[in-house]
């Protein structure tokens, strides 16, 4: 007799054959197919709040796994809620696959419940977005969805499943189940220009690397970066990045990458644009204010410190269009190609050189990288009741051991984490990147303690962002996923307010201050473990009280001002 199954099951038999492990989503009677395929092929469904949680879910699963991850959310405002979670992978390049729920195709634009033209309001934040029309065709789509994701440049992908084709039986036995349909292989550097950057790389005299986000997908990033590094080029690490070069090594760097951009005579510049963060790769400063209409001298210091305009310029990344953008004079040597393919064959043509060569410019970058830890030192070392965020940060640092995943998820707090806290392994970073979206914490927190449930799990909170998906501790408490999260308590959105209060003057302040809640009770109303601390003394307590606890945790910390981050503003 032939076996009848589902769509749902249909979509559940293809995530399996993806090594698919979990499904986040937040119910819908359009998808609830898939989650009944789920219970019969072993994928664990887990649900959340809100659809934007499923998705940066989604989103930290492909981080802490090097997999794309997946969620599933129902029809209309399921999917307005994932549209945030899909454009924040797409700017990151981060692959994840989504189902979208429909109603069925028999009312299309009846005005069936939660109906609306779901393709067009994805298409602009995903590389492929697609409507599934036939059951047997469900597993063929999802073998082109998880190709699309993670092909070239990764990045999101959308699925839209109206409730029939899910719902519709068919004969298991006439549906095939795609095979080998994407290669592992990843993009090789063209040996030309290869051999070039090697000489640009043997004659420097003040070299530098910049490894960004897309070493991630390379294929033992964590392996490459040792390689890389005992080259003796110094390395600075950005996104996902993150973690991969030891922070007790001696070759960790994290404060004088503005010194080596103003020396530096040679950068190799890896799976990371010139975009905010370097300035958008400019040798002078964008003076913006004229233009504007907008005057005072605030406004006009609007972008990273500058590159030496002397430097040469390698720039690897995986999309040809990134190569030389935003450069006056592009780049001297770009390789389209896999940042660690490209890394592990320029440190293999380098392994002659002499390490000693670069001696003198490390000894210029270690001053300035000590002075710059000196500053800071004083700061960490300062008791004072509240404490200071880089005092809060370096106390949570002291409970992060290698493998230990951190979570950024606010504004200037998460900026100050980013300098103080120092996990190290791949995946063992999370922020939002580049589109700098708020929320992401809870999402990203449940997939990486679900993808490594020896880990601690730590959510770096502004007090501001925890108000967008806080009430994610309660799918935290219910199904047993232990996370700590710490609360840099300071009553405002202080990244936004400290830029208005120095353009507008504190006279004109607005919409940028709140109270000092008490968050810590809404996490244990929520059947997790609260902790408020606004003494120095009750810090290092509280943390260890709530790292012990077997319940997700939140320590709620009131933090002084600080000057740390004066003069932080990006656009």
């Amino acid at each position: 007799m032939a076996e009848m199954i589902h769509g749902g099951r249909l979509v559940a038999r293809a995530l399996k054959a993806e090594q698919v492990d979990c499904l986040f989503t937040l119910c819908g009677g359009h998808i609830q197919s898939i989650y009944d395929g789920c219970l019969d092929e072993g994928i664990r469904v887990v649900d959340t709040r809100h659809e934007q949680s499923a998705g940066h879910a989604a989103d930290g699963w492909a981080r802490a796994t090097g997999r794309p991850g997946v969620c599933a959310v129902t029809a209309g405002p399921g999917v307005t809620d994932v549209v945030t979670a899909l454009a924040n992978a797409q700017r990151a390049g981060v692959p994840l696959v989504c189902f979208g729920g429909a109603g069925p195709r028999v009312f299309n634009h009846m005005g069936s419940l939660q109906d609306m033209d779901h393709l067009e309001l994805v298409k602009p934040v995903t590389k492929w977005a697609a409507r599934v029309e036939e059951t047997r065709r469900l597993a063929e789509y999802v073998s082109i969805a998880f190709r699309k994701a993670t092909s070239g440049v990764p990045g999101p992908v959308f699925l839209e499943v109206p409730i029939d084709v899910l719902m519709e039986f068919v004969d298991a036995e006439k549906v095939t189940l795609p095979t080998n349909y994407r290669t592992p292989a990843r993009s090789g550097p063209d040996p030309k220009y290869l051999d070039e950057a090697a000489e640009l790389l043997r004659s420097a005299q003040r070299p530098i690397a910049i490894v960004g986000s897309q070493i991630r997908w390379s294929r033992d990033p964590l392996e490459t970066m040792a390689r890389w590094t005992e080259t003796g080029i110094p390395t600075f690490v950005n996104g996902m990045a993150r973690g991969l070069v030891d922070p007790q090594g001696p070759w960790f760097l994290n404060r004088a990458r503005k010194h080596c951009l103003k020396h530096t005579d040679l950068v190799v510049l890896c799976g990371t644009p010139f975009d905010f963060r370097l300035g958008y790769g400019q040798s002078t400063r964008i003076q913006a204010g004229s233009q504007s209409g907008l005057s005072g001298t605030a406004l006009l210091n609007l972008t990273r410190p500058v590159i030496n305009p002397q430097a040469r310029i390698i720039q690897i990344d995986l999309d040809a269009d990134e190569l030389g953008r935003n450069r006056d004079n592009g780049v001297d040597v770009g390789l389209v190609a896999d940042t660690g393919l490209v890394l592990d064959a320029l440190a293999a043509s380098l392994a002659d050189l002499d390490r000693g060569r670069l001696d003198g410019w490390w000894e210029g970058i270690r001053a300035d990288e000590k002075a710059q830890w000196d500053k800071m030192r004083a700061e960490i070392d300062e008791v004072s009741d509240p404490p200071n965020p880089l005092r809060v940060c370096d106390a949570v640092d002291r409970f992060i051991r290698p493998g230990d995943v951190v979570v950024g998820d606010g504004g200037d707090f998460v900026g100050t984490a980013a300098y103080v806290v120092r996990p190290y392994g791949v995946g063992t970073w999370m922020d939002p990147g580049p589109l700098g979206t708020l929320g992401v914490g809870p999402g990203y927190a449940m997939a990486a303690k679900l993808a490594n449930p020896d880990a601690r799990v730590v959510i770096m909170f502004g007090d501001g962002s925890f108000g967008l998906n806080g009430m994610e501790f309660e799918a935290f408490a219910r199904q047993g996923i232990k996370v700590v999260g710490i609360i840099g308590n300071d009553a405002g959105w202080t990244q936004i307010l400290r830029g208005q209060r120095q353009i507008y003057g504190p006279e004109r302040v607005v919409a940028t201050t709140l109270d000092y809640t008490h968050y810590e009770k809404v996490v244990e109303a929520c059947g997790g473990h609260g902790e408020w601390v606004e003494r120095d003394a009750d810090l290092v307590p509280a943390l260890e009280r709530a790292f012990a606890s077997d319940k997700p945790a939140l320590v709620n910390v009131k933090i002084a001002s600080s000057q740390f981050r004066s003069g932080a503003i990006s656009v």
